[in-house]
Formats: structure tokens, sequence, C-alpha cells
């Protein structure tokens, strides 16, 4: 005789919902068992009763075989999972109301980096916190490598800059990320009367489009310190002992995004003669992904300076796992089981890769808590440490209708930039070059946002975090389909925007192959994943160059 269906839980949330509209089917189908839906299914039993189970969303294909097998019609069942879905995405931001209508912090971070604000939710680094600020205090230049996912950013701006600034309360703190260009980007930061406010996002939203007059200025021709220069004038008034520390978050993009090839090498100039000059008052802290080590090395001053000044992020000891782990649920009134503590401990141990990972299993563990308490039975319920991302991921795309789904895959491309010898990397664009052709990634980008897979900072997007890259099936897939197309894109991006920089002059169009090439891979695409700038950069290529045929066809007769 089979075994009793177990119990719905009595929570009334989206996944409840859709089981118990699942078992009624399968009961008005004549309660056929789950090894019966098997065989007409193409799904194991154990898959078909897990997503009658409520514990989790079944996938798209195994609900609609799930349906059929019922013999029902899968139409309006699609559109019911879609809206599960949606919901689902949407109650993150539902989990943090509080009952009394406050907003109640989730104890982790997710796939995004921890703040300066989120100082007090960051547990488990203090060894490294120390090894730092002993380094910082001790050398001009210091370079923090590790892999990505070692939790570099989250070490800087939430454990390392709170504790030097209660150290240095007289001096100056400046964050920034390279961005395509990196010299004024920095110059820029350095030059904003709101410095001495600055946060993270703010420095963080310096692209190439908000450097302003002034900032190009102190990057002028004859200037062998342009940062250190910048860094005295905002140090002025303040007591002689005052110091700046330049951060420079994320300083692969000096290599991966940068719009020529010599922006590298000036932005590197700057930043050693700032720290190494007669009299510096700047201390620079830059953090790099360990994979991108040797581009360093085409640098020979460089190199010379980071083989004696960096501090590797490595693996966390058990210890503080534990912390990790625990600091957070504790300070938020909540108890970690302990089977979870053990299985996250035991798949997080080694591995230094793993915080988003671990941070993004927890969140989700978070959401689906009984009481106080979260459980390994939760945590397994999110797919576990390595699966909860992509399912995460792909939930909110399933969500999508089909053009929205087009929409996605177009912007996620962008926002992604080929490795050029490493892992690929997230791309921080502003949201004027996400004003594609193809439609509105308005409510694509919120979306994704509240999933919390994008940050929507100010006027830029970016991917929360690279290890979307890495882990999410279907954009691996995607980008594996066409590097070379990826390429061809990133070139046309580049190309169209300095187009507009000298005034939209037809000396700067496409010509010959590189024309071609573009023309193809848009043409491809129906044009649809072009921004404005692009498409109108590609149009006037097209258009001058049969200008040229014809005037060369006349010249001819």
């Amino acid at each position: 005789m089979p075994r009793r269906e177990r119990p719905l839980d009595d929570d009334g949330g989206p996944l409840v919902r859709l089981a118990g509209a699942l078992r009624e089917l399968r009961t008005e189908a004549g309660r056929p068992t789950y090894r019966e839906l098997a065989r007409l299914a193409g799904f194991s039993s154990s898959t078909l009763s897990a997503a009658a189970a409520g514990r989790q969303l079944p996938s798209l294909p195994v609900l609609l075989a799930f349906v059929r097998a019922c013999g029902a019609e899968p139409g309006p069942w699609e559109e019911r999972w879609r809206a599960t879905a949606a919901e689902l995405c949407d109650e993150d931001s539902a989990d943090e109301e509080a009952p009394g209508g406050e907003r109640q912090q989730a104890p982790y971070a997710g796939l995004v980096a921890f703040r300066a604000e989120d100082a007090p939710w960051f547990f488990g680094r203090r060894r490294q916190i120390e090894q730092l600020t002993e380094r910082v205090g001790r050398r001009r230049f210091t370079a923090v490598v590790g892999a990505s996912g070692a939790g570099k950013s989250s070490l800087l701006h939430a454990g390392f800059v709170p504790a030097w600034r209660a150290e240095h309360p007289d001096g100056q703190v400046v964050t920034l990320t390279p961005g395509p260009r990196p010299l004024a980007a920095c110059l820029k930061a350095l030059r904003a009367p709101e410095a001495a406010n600055r946060t993270d996002a703010d420095a963080a939203a310096d692209t190439a489009e908000t450097v302003d007059a002034g900032a190009m200025r102190d990057a002028g021709a004859g200037d062998d310190d342009p940062v250190g220069r910048a860094a005295r004038r905002l140090l002025n008034g303040r007591p002689e002992s005052a110091e700046l520390l330049l951060l420079v978050d994320q300083f692969e993009e000096t290599f991966t995004l940068r719009e020529e090839p010599e922006e590298a090498s000036r932005f590197i100039a700057a930043l050693l003669a700032a720290a190494r000059g007669p009299g510096s008052r700047c201390r620079i802290v830059v953090s790099l992904r360990a994979d991108f080590y040797a581009h360093c090395t085409d640098h020979p001053e460089l190199a010379d300076v980071m083989r004696e000044d960096q501090v590797l992020v490595g693996a966390l000891t058990t210890e503080e796992l534990r912390q990790v782990i625990c600091g957070p649920a504790a300070r938020a009134g909540l108890t970690v089981e302990s089977a979870l503590l053990a299985e996250l401990v035991a798949r997080a141990q080694g591995r230094s890769a793993v915080l988003p990972l671990l941070s993004h299993a927890l969140r989700e563990t978070w959401r689906r808590r009984r009481g106080n308490a979260l459980t390994l039975a939760a945590f397994e319920a999110t797919g576990g440490m390595e699966e909860a991302l992509a399912r995460t991921a792909e939930q909110a795309y399933d969500a999508l209708d089909p053009a929205r789904r087009r929409t996605a895959r177009d912007v996620l491309l962008r926002l992604t930039a080929p490795g050029d010898g490493a892992e690929d990397v997230k791309r921080r664009v502003r949201r004027t070059e996400l004003k594609l052709c193809g439609g509105d990634p308005g409510p694509v980008l919120e979306h994704f946002a509240r999933a919390r897979l994008l940050v929507l900072d100010h006027d830029t997007v970016e991917i929360a975090h690279e290890t979307l890259i890495r882990r999410w099936p279907r954009l691996r897939d995607w980008l594996a389909e066409d590097r070379e197309g990826l390429r061809v894109h990133r070139e046309l991006t580049q190309a169209a925007r300095q187009w507009a920089a000298v005034g939209r002059d037809t000396g700067a169009l496409y010509r010959g192959v590189r024309l071609d090439r573009a023309h193809a891979w848009a043409s491809a695409r129906d044009f649809r994943a072009l921004s404005g700038d692009e498409r109108d950069f590609l149009t006037a290529s097209l258009r001058a160059r049969s200008r040229e045929r014809a005037a060369a066809l006349r010249e001819r007769r």
C-alpha cells in the first residue's frame, strides 16, 4: 500500500499553494501513484513527489510533465508557475518587513559585498583585518590578492576601513573602482568636494562619462604625480600627520575595462608616484583577483612593489567559518542548528572562493527559517550551497515572459566582459548604455535586483558578484555560445563611446573588416542587443561606406 503523503505546511506561502494545487490535480486524475505518473511524465517518482511537497519550486519542465501526466492542459499551469516564481523573487523584500512595519535586516549579505555600514554584521575576519592593518601601517602601497569569492571587497570595506578610521581619525579615506578610464576616475574621486563623506557606492558610480574637466587637468602632460598632488590638496588644512588612504577595489578592471592600452600604464605610474614620492602623505591599497596577477608583471615597477607588499586572502579557518555563520545569526536573535553548522563548515572548509556561495545559501536559508532557527532542512530546500545560486537565478529568469527573457539575455551579456586569459569578469555600465533597441530593460533590471543578482546603484548597473558568471549554467552557456561575438560587441561599445567623445567625427567611424564584423554580428540579432548610441554609430558607419562607394563609382565612370 502506498505511503501517505506528508501534510503540507500551513504557512500559506506560494510554494505551499502551488503544491496544494498539484495535489488537487492528482486527486482529480484518480490519485495515480507517483511511480505511475513517472512512467507518463519521463521524470522520476521522487522528482514528481518533491514537486508537490511544497518545500522548493519545481523546474518548469517538471511541473508541465506532472500536469500532462495528470491529463490537464499545460498553458494555465505555466502561467501559474511563472506567477509563483515571480512571487518568490519578491519574497525577499517582503521577508525583511517586520510585523511592526519596521525594516528587518537580513543577517547575511548574499552575493553583494559588505559595505562600511555593514561592519556590525561582518564576522570571522579579525585575523585578516589585523594582518592587513599592520601591513598598511608599514607600507605605502599594498596589494590585497585573492581568488574571486575570497571576500576581498568585504574585507576592505567592512573590516579594514572601519579599523583604519578608528586608528587614524584625522586621516581621509577615498575608495574607487577603476572603470574604463582609471586615472581620470581616481582624480575625480580625489577632487570631489564631498570626498570626506564619500560612500563606497558614490565611488563606484565614477565612470568615464562622469569625469569632469578639473579631474582631467590633473592628469595633464608633464605632471609626474597627479594623484599625489590631488591627495595633498585634499588634506590641506588637516594636521601634518594626517594621511590619505586611497583604496582601489577590483584593481583588475585596470586591465579588463580600460579603453586604451596606455590607460593602465598611466594609472599604475600615478599610483606608484603618489605612494613613493618624497614626503608622500598617501597610502594606497589595491584589491586584485589572483588570476590577474600575471597582468601586473607586465609593469616592472608594479611587479617590484607587489613582490614585497602584498597580503594574500585565502581560505578561512574552521573557527572563522563558524563565526561567519553564527555571528550574524546571533546578532539577529537567531540560532543555527548544529547539524546545519556542521554541514556548512564541512562544505566550505579549505575553499577560498566559497564565501559568496555560503552567504547566498545562508540568506536563502534565513528566508525559509521557522521561528528563530536556521535549520538543515531549510538549507537543503534552497538546493544547498552549490545549487542555491543557480536555482535563484533560474527562477528569476523563468518568471519572465519570452520578450523579457530576450532582454535579460542581452543585458546580462552586456554586463560581462571576456577575461582575456583569465575567468570572465563583471562589467559595470551606466543605465544610458542599457537603452536597448530590443526594449526597455527597466523591469528586467528591477526584477533581477529584487533577487539580489544585480546591483542598481545611482545610474549604474552591475552583476552582484562574478560567482554568478561561474555558477549559473544558463549564463555560462550564453557566454560560451558566442565568445567572439561578445568581443565584437565590447569593441563596438568602446568605438561608439569614442565617436561620441569626438563630436561624432566621421573619422572615428568603422570601416573595412571591423565594420563587416560588427554589422554581421548586429544583423544576426536584429539589432536588438544594440544601445541607441551603438545603433547610431553602426548606421553612420554603413552610410559613410555607401557614400564612399558611390563616390568611387562616379570617379570610375
